[in-house]
């Protein structure tokens, strides 16, 4: 059974990085491109938002006895597989924990043109994987 504290802790970090991407992506890709600053900053919150839902995914897989998943992204689909996500959320969040691998380990050379492109779509990802989980805790037994 997963602990809700503990899943609710980490939607709170989530939604928190959530709400500093949106509030700071610039509305060009060319001002993105300027500030270096700038594209750290996106891409350090981009990696916690990924990091944390990976988190929060590999804990209700272990805890209500899901699966076990193989990748980073296999995690998004053992939530999928069992209903919990729908598949366009779940494969848009692969995505961002593909980008998320990018910026971690610093694959050839990081895209920000890519992640300013993408962050849009990766937001709204987050927060429908936020309100699908915060709906699953407040169900009797979860």
């Amino acid at each position: 059974m997963t602990a809700p504290e503990i899943v609710l802790r980490k939607l709170s970090t989530l939604r928190d990085h959530l709400a500093r991407l949106a509030r700071r992506r610039p509305a060009t890709a060319a001002e993105f491109g300027r500030d270096l600053d700038l594209q750290d900053a996106i891409a350090m919150s981009l990696v916690v938002c990924v990091q944390t839902a990976l988190d929060i995914a590999m804990h209700i897989a272990a805890d209500d006895k899901l699966g076990v998943p193989a990748t980073y992204a296999d995690a998004f689909r053992v939530l999928s597989n069992h209903g919990l996500l729908d598949a366009d959320t779940s494969t848009r969040l692969e995505g961002m924990a593909a980008l998320r691998n990018r910026i971690a380990h610093g694959y050839a050379s990081v895209d920000f043109e890519r992640i300013w492109r993408e962050l849009p779509a990766g937001i709204e990802a987050f927060s429908a994987f936020s309100t699908v989980i915060a709906k699953y805790l407040a169900k009797p037994g979860a």
